[in-house]
């Protein structure tokens, strides 16, 4: 393509990202969404499209300076995805572990709490930085956290492959890989204020960082004691992956520990080979996993999910199996099914993989013509995914949850290898066609992935869990139940306990805080709420009831009336037992009388 051509075509490219960002930012939520996707602009979603394309095709075509541009766009308009809940004023985003979060890092702020005495406390001290730094608000702060924390991902990605193979195709697919966002499944890892999520983007800083003290092996930068920079580079890394979760700190050591195996191995058979000359890991594993062990085994968090991991393995109720046929059943009820959920949300994680296996496959059967460097790595991640793979198969037995998250780690390392595997494939197919015919039939089906990839990154009722958005009048409802409560009345939700609210409002180190492990909060009873007895729908006892729109949203909307009815809400309303006490547009407060059972 002619020079003037293609710079037009990159001017259209960032005009269309900005575009879609000024589309998006005039178009603010003015009322809870239940979707991002559907609320945002189409405008918006055609520039971007449009900026994708460009990414996608000069990614692959594009060599040096324009392959890089190119990088750039993709990365850019990625990057403007994620921070859609910005973009479009979101007041904040997630209703779990993210308003715990918040609470967190509202007792930072507040001094209630150093960061230092939390378990993970990374992504709140950043936040911290962002509300005094730049007079944003706490819940802004935290969201813009997340973007901060995701963009090194997008960055990292095609670096580590340009140190592993220097193959500028394999660069720009990895690239486009990176933008696909594999690592997030919104069953465990999410899109937002979630601290596991958010480490799984920093790991590709940490195994850059062990790429480059393998390949740049110069003496004369070493450091006193004999200290390479680059070594130096992953206990500084290294040491902020802990802080943000430990877990991924956790599957890093497992990574350089399985690396330092192969390494002694190595030098045992062979006299030359590029891994004898590696210099080994052996230290780094040990430094790091002692950082682990010291962070870790001092807590008590890490102690309680330890237990009950050892819980889950000899518990028959627990495990992969009875989370499935839960789910199975669920989805069912709802119109759905498990084979739809997975095509949505796993398809194209499942097609890369495919591919990356068979590559790795056939790289150690030597049907490959890769130099022996890039082989090399290729072996340390390769055999590195058996025991973070067998972790995961603990992980599923005990905490499917935490299974996977472990998916998430490892589909950190799939999306570097994918960058390697899918340029040999593309290099493959270019000599039963053309290398253009090649690069249009690798950019229609990377395109193709990259659209699945980001229309499952934030919840949404396409994946059957409406999306978590936070508003004004949400926040405004719960400050003032919890305001003007009557003490030692509980607070209960509608499928969903409010202690999470009174964390993101009042913070969570503090007494009297509420607990869903305690009478003080918890779910009104769906069958006796069903049933017309409100007064009974919990233990008996006077309570406050909540609904928001989000709950009327995913009980009537998305689980189509599963636990909830429409009915139900209408009884409710009319029951003279049940007084509504605080009413806005997002918002409704019901004490509710109750009726304790008769004792004889």
């Amino acid at each position: 393509m002619r020079r003037s051509r293609l710079d037009g075509t990159f001017a259209a490219g960032f005009a269309a990202v900005a575009i879609g960002i000024l589309v998006a930012r005039a178009n603010p939520a003015t009322a809870y969404e239940a979707s991002l996707y559907a609320a945002t602009p189409t405008v918006t979603w055609a520039a971007f499209a449009i900026a994708l394309a460009v990414a996608v095709s000069t990614a692959l075509a594009c060599r040096g300076r324009p392959q890089a541009i190119g990088i750039g766009l993709g990365a850019l308009t990625t990057t403007a995805i994620v921070s859609l809940p910005l973009i479009r004023n979101y007041r904040f985003s997630g209703m779990g572990d993210a308003l715990t979060h918040l609470g967190w890092t509202r007792d930072i702020v507040e001094g209630q709490v150093a960061p230092h005495e939390l378990f993970y406390p990374g992504v709140h001290s950043l936040a911290s930085v962002f509300h005094f730094v730049g007079g944003v608000p706490i819940e802004r702060g935290l969201l813009l956290s997340v973007v901060a924390l995701f963009v090194p991902f997008l960055l990292f990605v095609p670096l580590v492959v340009r140190d592993v193979t220097g193959d500028e195709l394999a660069i720009g697919v990895a690239a486009i890989v990176s933008w696909m966002i594999l690592p997030i499944n919104n069953i465990a890892t999410h899109m937002g204020v979630h601290t596991n999520s958010n480490a799984l983007f920093l790991a590709p800083v940490v195994i850059f960082a062990f790429v480059a003290y393998l390949r740049r092996r110069a003496t004369i930068e070493r450091l006193p004691f004999g200290l390479s920079p680059f070594s130096l580079l992953i206990y500084l890394t290294g040491l902020t992956l802990l802080f943000v979760h430990p877990q991924q700190m956790l599957n890093v050591v497992v990574l350089l520990g399985a690396i330092a195996g192969i390494q002694f191995l190595a030098r045992r058979r062979y006299d030359d080979h590029p891994i004898v000359e590696h210099p080994t890991t052996y230290a780094h594993t040990v430094v790091l996993g002692a950082l682990f062990a010291l962070w870790a085994m001092t807590n008590e968090t890490f102690r309680r999910a330890a237990r009950g991991l050892v819980y889950g393995l000899f518990s028959s109720d627990v495990g992969a199996g009875a989370e499935v046929d839960q789910t199975e059943s669920s989805l069912t009820d709802i119109g759905g099914s498990l084979g739809e959920l997975f095509v949505k949300l796993f398809f194209e994680m499942a097609l890369i993989a495919l591919v990356v296996g068979l590559f790795v496959l056939a790289t150690w059967i030597g049907r490959t013509k890769l130099d022996r460097e890039t082989k090399s790595f290729v072996t340390y991640f390769g055999l590195a995914l058996v025991p973070l793979g067998g972790i995961f198969l603990v992980y599923m037995l005990g905490t499917p949850t935490m299974a996977f998250r472990q998916i998430g780690f490892i589909f950190v390392l799939v999306t570097i290898l994918a960058g390697i595997a899918v340029a040999r494939a593309i290099g493959g197919l270019s000599r039963v066609v053309s290398r253009p015919g090649a690069n249009a039939i690798a950019a229609v089906v990377l395109g193709a992935c990259l659209v699945l990839g980001l229309m499952t990154v934030f919840s949404s009722p396409i994946i059957y869990d409406p999306g978590q958005h936070v508003t004004d009048e949400q926040f405004s409802g719960y400050e003032s139940a919890f305001e003007h409560d009557v003490e030692d009345r509980p607070h209960v939700g509608l499928g969903y306990d409010p202690y999470r609210y009174d964390h993101g409002i009042n913070g969570v180190e503090r007494e009297g805080v509420l607990s869903g492990a305690s009478a003080a909060s918890g779910e009104v009873n769906a069958t006796e709420f069903e049933a017309g007895n409100y007064s009974g729908a919990y233990h008996g006892v006077d309570y406050y009831l909540s609904v928001t729109e989000w709950d009327e949203t995913r009980e009537i909307g998305v689980y189509n009336e599963l636990h909830y009815s429409e009915d139900g809400m209408a009884g409710l309303e009319a029951d003279p037992g049940a007084n509504k006490v605080i009413s806005n547009d997002e918002f409704r407060l019901y004490a509710v009388d109750g009726d304790p059972p008769d004792a004889s």
